[in-house]
């Protein structure tokens, strides 16, 4: 027991320890109550009841026994039991370099409030400081740090034989050296601290700068009476009033797995810092002369202290170069003008303080001010944020085509992990009724959208990462910034609401790969529309195919029709938005952050569509297989066709046998990019007359099946012209019939001012051909 610092007299049992320590707030909790303790000489005297379990435990444990009983305090209710045992561990190697032995004494002090964990004190005074031990003051027992739960975690599933069997584990991991696994980062001695100090992610750069200064600003105190401060780099825009002094050291190289305890004074700091030969009071006293001029100084109420950051290399082995280093901080809670003057460095004249360069013998009051641990924090970088993130990939140079509601939320989540450099490109600005589903604020109303989105990311980064972006149309493909955007990247995600975009650039071989990705007119659902990496299938033709998908399968009934509903955003007849709720944009956000990060690494092409029941909030995924892309025909308009429409035809033709057979086709104009894209075809009509020498179409039911295609795919395909297929060992090649079919068909698209579209299904080709009225 002499280990444990206690003294017998009339009974009770005393701890030796100095004023300054318990001052200090930072000893463990349970060594600063046993410093008035009462033996208790039978167990059933004991009150509080996970004492009494725990004492249950330990007896019915063989490598337990109880050695004494202590109480906590003197007089009144208890509000700490103590029981002091000694544990034997069979797995504990003898001579173990860490030092543990296999017969260790310890005291589970047990408090009055359940909410809190036992806290296991070694009594041995030579026990080894090892890590993962709870921060304490020099002389107190170490405290073993047995959870890395928080205790509401540990408690939920807490039992005192669990408990017991925990401290050996702890015990034997240690003594073995397990208790930290080898591809662990290095790491040091751990404490909870109220106050923080937050390094810039950059620091070692900005540290490759000479002439580079900085200052500590300090943020105001937050309810626990903690606080926060940020070393940033000097610049003109620091407010001054919320600034600290502060000094830097750098420490020779310490090997990984050496603790040294938190000094809690100055003087312990400097001791410290001597046994490293690293001269603290010099480095010391020229910070707080600095910026002391010739008038002097007069103290202010917003001079609240002093910031110590110290930077200590860690090296994995002895021979070792550093991997990495650790910083450890100190806060001096006192005005450092006068704590100038306790280290000599500063006088006080008349209330004004001026530098003492003529001190040869600086006081030594300053070794008893007290100091204050602080957490060290540094802001993420690139790489924090991924690992953070659990992403491992870099990510693209990539190329955001959209900020508005989806578009925003995107760079948002990807900015946030770290994954890719993007640019953004938008020509819109933020307005009021932007605010209800978009990343901006109040205060960005009237600021561009691309804009907005750039500047909230550097709010998040603090110039980490970077998004650059263009307030142009991206549809303007010969623009400068839009064209040296595109042709840059290796990835482009199309987050814009409109067709223009995509179709566009289907038409150019020379940009890059291309991702589109919407949210449907009710927020229901979510569509991916990637390209293969070699762009042999380019968003053209996944669009068509995407609405073939809807037209044929049961879940595109309903995928694209109707909406929430609509408002007015403006006076003018263009300024109607959707109804949406904004979980609806966040939901499928997030849905689509995490697969276009999947898509990109793979080079395959993408259909993916997730619809969501918005009642249950169920999510369905149908995956649309990708087919390759044709253009079929002359003529003024491109038509492309894919090979699952034609499979589609074929099969029909074949069905169709020994007769020709025949339908209408699908698809859509598009006069901007000079195209007509066949999206599928329809069957024959259930009326339809046919022979191995001529087809006929009938007309039955067909005006329905061709209004529900156009419904299920919010009017973007309609009809476009007929197909028909040739007999067995027939080719392709049109009959005098086939054209006279072509004029009448032409004839019939004129009043609409459309091409009229003849595709023919041969034995082994394929052949269309368009025709128009002048």
């Amino acid at each position: 027991m002499e280990a444990l610092g206690i003294h017998r007299r009339a009974g009770h049992h005393r701890f030796d320890s100095a004023a300054r320590r318990l001052a200090s707030g930072m000893m463990a909790e349970a060594y600063h109550e046993l410093a008035n303790v009462v033996e208790i000489k039978e167990a059933s005297e004991l009150t509080i009841p996970r004492a009494k379990a725990l004492l249950d435990a330990i007896q019915r444990q063989r490598d337990y026994s109880l050695v004494q009983i202590l109480r906590h305090p003197v007089e009144g209710n208890p509000t700490r039991e103590c029981l002091v045992v000694e544990v034997e561990c069979d797995d504990v190697p003898p001579k173990n370099p860490t030092g543990i032995q296999y017969r260790e004494r310890l005291a589970l002090c047990v408090p009055d409030d359940a909410k809190k964990l036992i806290e296991v004190l070694a009594l041995r005074q030579d026990f080894p400081v090892l890590m993962h031990q709870n921060q304490g003051v020099p002389g107190a027992p170490a405290s073993l740090c047995l959870y890395f739960e928080p205790a509401a975690a540990v408690m939920r599933t807490w039992t005192p034989q669990a408990f017991l069997r925990r401290i050996q584990w702890w015990l034997e991991k240690s003594a073995r050296g397990e208790l930290h696994p080898a591809d662990q980062p290095v790491e040091h001695l751990f404490f909870a601290s109220k106050y923080e100090l937050v390094l810039p992610w950059n620091l070692d750069r900005l540290r490759q700068n000479p002439g580079q200064q900085f200052v500590v600003v300090r943020q105001e105190e937050r309810p626990d009476e903690g606080f926060t401060c940020f070393l940033v780099p000097v610049a003109p825009n620091i407010p001054q009033a919320k600034t600290a002094k502060h000094i830097e050291l750098i420490l020779p190289p310490i090997v990984h797995g050496f603790i040294e305890r938190d000094p809690v004074t100055l003087g312990e700091l400097d001791d410290l810092l001597t046994r490293r030969n690293v001269d603290l009071i010099g480095p010391l006293r020229a910070g707080l002369q600095a910026g002391i001029g010739q008038a002097g100084a007069t103290a202010s109420s917003n001079d609240t202290g002093t910031v110590i950051l110290l930077h200590i290399p860690i090296r994995r082995a002895a021979d070792a170069e550093p991997d990495g280093s650790i910083r450890r901080a100190f806060f001096v809670p006192v005005n450092t003008l006068e704590l100038g003057v306790a280290c000599g460095a500063l006088l006080v004249h008349e209330k004004r303080y001026y530098q003492d360069l003529l001190n040869q013998q600086p006081s030594t009051a300053w070794r008893d001010q007290l100091l204050l641990p602080m957490d060290v924090l540094i802001q993420n970088d690139g790489a924090a944020a991924r690992r953070q993130s659990g992403i491992t990939e870099e990510g693209p140079t990539g190329v955001l085509v959209g900020a508005g509601s989806l578009g925003s939320a995107l760079l948002n989540l990807w900015g946030r992990s770290g994954w890719g450099r993007w640019t953004v490109i938008d020509k819109d600005h933020i307005k009021p009724h932007n605010l209800s589903r978009h990343v901006a604020y109040a205060q960005h109303i009237g600021e561009t959208k691309a804009a907005v989105a750039a500047d909230l990311h550097a709010a998040v980064m603090q110039g980490a990462t970077q998004i650059t972006p263009i307030v142009a149309d991206a549809c303007d493909l010969g623009q400068e910034p839009v064209a040296q955007a595109l042709t840059g990247a290796t990835l482009v995600v199309d987050a814009s609401t409109i067709l223009e975009y995509p179709r566009a650039t289907s038409a150019v071989d020379a940009l890059p790969r291309h991702f589109s990705v919407f949210v449907t007119p009710d927020g229901n659902a979510a569509v991916l529309l990637a390209e293969d990496a070699k762009r042999m299938q380019r968003l053209r033709t996944l669009e068509a195919q995407y609405y073939r998908a809807l037209i044929e399968q049961d879940w595109g009934k309903n995928h694209l029709a109707g909406h929430t509903g609509t408002f007015w955003s403006g006076a003018s007849c263009r300024d109607i938005s959707l109804v949406m709720p904004y979980s609806r944009i966040l939901g499928h956000s997030s849905t689509l952050a995490e697969q276009v990060q999947a898509a990109a690494v793979s080079e395959d092409a993408l259909i993916r569509v997730w619809q969501r029941d918005p009642v249950c909030g169920a999510i369905e995924v149908h995956d649309v297989p990708v087919r390759p892309e044709q253009r079929l025909g002359p003529g003024e308009l491109g038509l492309y066709i894919d090979e699952g429409a034609v499979q589609q035809l074929r099969q029909w033709r074949q069905q169709g046998f020994p007769n020709e057979t025949g339908g209408v086709l699908l698809g859509y104009y598009d006069f901007n990019i000079k195209a007509v894209v066949v999206v599928a075809g329809l069957p024959a009509p259930s009326d339809s007359k046919a022979s191995p020498a001529f087809f006929e179409r009938g007309i039955a039911g067909l005006a329905e099946a061709v209004k529900d295609a156009s419904e299920r795919t919010a009017g973007m395909v309609r009809y476009i012209g007929e197909w028909h297929s040739h007999p067995p060992g027939h080719s392709a090649s049109p009959s005098r019939d086939d054209f006279v079919q072509l004029v009448h068909l032409a004839l019939g698209m004129a009043d609409d001012g459309l091409p009229a579209v003849q595709l023919i299904v041969g034995e082994k080709d394929v052949q269309i051909l368009q025709g128009m009225v002048r």
